[in-house]
């Protein structure tokens, strides 16, 4: 039985004191009762230690690591994954605010699937509610065809539930993008991954936050703007990655359109990557959300490939 099981939840934390403490009670008040919490500390240099201090004397399956030297985002997840030990494993971010049945949930429908995932309701730096929920922006995803994740994600790493088999697979994260998308292609790639449509996640929006998923105006000091040119090379980057996992359903269309974009890269306008993206629209475009025009918007900008990108872009 799935209630038995243990359950691992991978929490990373830097300089988060100020949502940490909420988070945290709404991971410790769990329904599920076979939890651990793995926190694994950046080098922060606030008062997150000692609140993660505070908790993990009151809470006996809190087991908190502290780096030696800052990893960066993805790499703290990484060893944080690595040191779960549950039959599933959970991912946490230390400012959003979990429903209270979240893993119970998770665990009673995960069924055959690799990985299972939520929708998610975006709130303010308050907790308040944006009245937007991610199923309103983009479109979520079951299945098991990795195509789908080449050029969009409908998977946040504050959502996912996976099979302990998957977090081996994942490992190491390749250097391209974000590791909750890795998480959708190689998921789908060796099986089938699902959602639950109920929201089981407040995801607090907030200036410090590492993702902007709504494209809200931000202070820009924080940030430094990305240039269309380096996109086009993170992009370029992340279909080589999908190129080199080793497990790949259907390994000649990624290695076609590795090549076409490539080719996109040096050509004024690369007819082969429009009728290979062309062909493939229903599968490419599933999780975008947006009308006919829109998708056909997102294909030209991705056929303008590298020298235009450089010429007047940077």
């Amino acid at each position: 039985m799935n209630d038995k099981k243990l359950v691992s939840i991978a929490l990373c934390t830097y300089n988060g004191d100020a949502y940490l403490k909420q988070q945290l009670d709404s991971i410790v008040n769990q329904s599920y009762p076979e939890i651990e919490l793995i926190v694994v500390d950046d080098c922060s240099t606030d008062n997150t230690l000692n609140i993660l201090k505070e908790y993990s004397a009151r809470y006996s399956f809190i087991k908190l690591f502290i780096n030696p030297q800052n990893l960066g985002y993805i790499r703290n997840f990484e060893k944080a994954m690595s040191l779960c030990n549950g039959d599933f494993i959970a991912l946490s971010d230390q400012d959003d605010i979990w429903d209270l049945n979240k893993i119970e949930k998770q665990v009673k429908a995960i069924g055959n699937n690799l990985l299972i995932y939520h929708d998610s309701e975006f709130v303010d730096q308050n907790g308040e509610s944006l009245s937007l929920y991610m199923s309103d922006i983009m479109n979520l995803y079951r299945g098991d065809q990795p195509e789908v994740f080449l050029f969009f994600n409908c998977i946040s790493g504050h959502s996912v539930l996976m099979k302990k088999e998957l977090r081996n697979e994942l490992l190491p994260f390749p250097e391209a993008y974000f590791h909750d998308w890795w998480m959708g292609y190689v998921g789908t790639n060796l099986g089938s991954i699902d959602f639950i449509e109920e929201s089981l996640v407040k995801y607090r929006q907030h200036q410090k936050a590492d993702t902007n998923i709504l494209k809200r105006k931000r202070d820009n000091t924080l940030k430094n703007p990305i240039s269309a040119s380096i996109k086009f090379e993170q992009k370029l980057l992340w279909i080589k990655s999908c190129v080199n996992y080793p497990k790949n359903k259907n390994p000649e269309f990624i290695k076609k359109l590795y090549a076409e974009f490539k080719k996109n890269k040096e050509e004024y306008f690369s007819f082969g990557l429009l009728k290979l993206i062309y062909r493939n629209r229903d599968l490419l475009f599933s999780i975008n959300k947006k009308n006919v025009f829109s998708k056909l918007n997102f294909a030209l900008k991705e056929l303008w490939g590298g020298k235009i990108r450089r010429i007047f872009s940077d």
